[in-house]
């Protein structure tokens, strides 16, 4: 046998033996919809476990944050996926964007009200005619959601410019928040538990924390944009049920200002609240969409006026990617 027969025999048994060291991983970027913290820590598991790898894909994760418009990277082609909500999917299909949700980690979406305890302001329903604090990007998120079910009016609303500083100063205010964020930071602040009102609780029913990818990615490379999705999804499982400690140290890596604390705090409330784990998820897995789901929420949007009534709704996400058999009580692996 010469040399070149030799090297050709060495290939094949190397190809044999260690096939997916030859083949070249996808290479995707993933840009998040704020600094570093727990409400990704499924996508820094599957980045940090090795997940990703194992569905051999190379993935970069892109902190957004301040100032920072990660549905500009997406369309603009610098990133693969995005994570988003359903609102920002419908708003694709309305101004003609061809871009789409595939899959949805959070079937609750965290936005809650926070009140003083012993107030009075107990519950949505109190809070009619009291000033809340809102910022004006939720204007058009979910309050004309409460203004539609609860009767509040735009003159109740003051601009909330992200201090908690007039919360604290007034025993009476009220204002808006995340579930897994705010509350944390009234109690290490001030040292009391405010009342916290989960507005997906109301019937507030969008989905947060979508993957977001272009059509032309879900046309031309399904197979990536599934194994992303999948990988994800396990991700997901082994961050919220298994060790969450490989994730959140690359949490902290990416985000110097995040602790240990605030990350066990918001595992805790995501898995207490039900954001990931309620509903469909629990019937068709981690990242479960429905046609029913995206319809009510879309007519909510429509009846406001701020989608129009001729829009194909349907064109914001595809089910494709997940609702798989394969996910249900995959929880119990870890």
């Amino acid at each position: 046998m010469n040399l070149e027969n030799l090297r050709k025999v060495v290939v094949v048994i190397i190809i044999t033996i260690f096939p997916t060291k030859l083949i070249s991983s996808d290479k995707v970027v993933l840009s998040t919809n704020w600094l570093a913290q727990a409400e990704h820590g499924g996508f820094y598991q599957a980045l940090a476990e090795g997940i990703y790898e194992k569905y051999d894909i190379q993935v970069s994760i892109r902190q957004g944050g301040p100032g920072i418009n990660t549905k500009a990277l997406l369309v603009a082609g610098k990133v693969d996926f995005n994570i988003g909500g359903s609102a920002g999917a419908l708003n694709f299909v309305n101004n003609d964007i061809p871009f789409k949700a595939v899959a949805a980690i959070f079937q609750k979406d965290p936005q809650v009200l926070i009140s003083h305890p012993n107030q009075g302001n107990d519950t949505l329903q109190d809070f009619t005619n009291k000033t809340i604090l809102i910022s004006k990007y939720n204007m058009v998120t979910f309050w004309p959601f409460l203004r539609s079910k609860f009767g509040f009016k735009d003159d109740q609303v003051k601009p909330y410019n992200f201090s908690l500083q007039p919360f604290l100063e007034d025993p009476k205010s009220i204002q808006q928040g995340y579930l897994t964020s705010e509350p944390f930071s009234i109690k290490a602040q001030a040292g009391f538990d405010p009342v916290v009102n989960l507005l997906a609780d109301y019937g507030y029913m969008p989905y947060a924390t979508t993957i977001e990818t272009s059509n032309e990615k879900i046309t031309n490379n399904p197979d990536l944009v599934q194994r992303f999705v999948d990988a994800s999804i396990e991700g997901w499982y082994s961050y919220l049920y298994g060790n969450p400690k490989p994730a959140n140290d690359l949490i902290k890596k990416d985000n110097n200002e995040m602790t240990d604390n605030l990350l066990k705090y918001a595992i805790s409330e995501i898995k207490r609240r039900g954001i990931v784990m309620t509903g469909d998820s629990v019937s068709s897995g981690i990242g479960s969409m429905s046609h029913k789901r995206w319809k009510e929420f879309y007519d909510l949007m429509r009846e406001q006026g701020l989608l129009p009534d001729d829009l194909d709704y349907t064109d914001a996400y595809t089910l494709q990617f997940v609702n798989k058999k394969k996910w249900v009580g995959f929880e119990n692996k870890f």
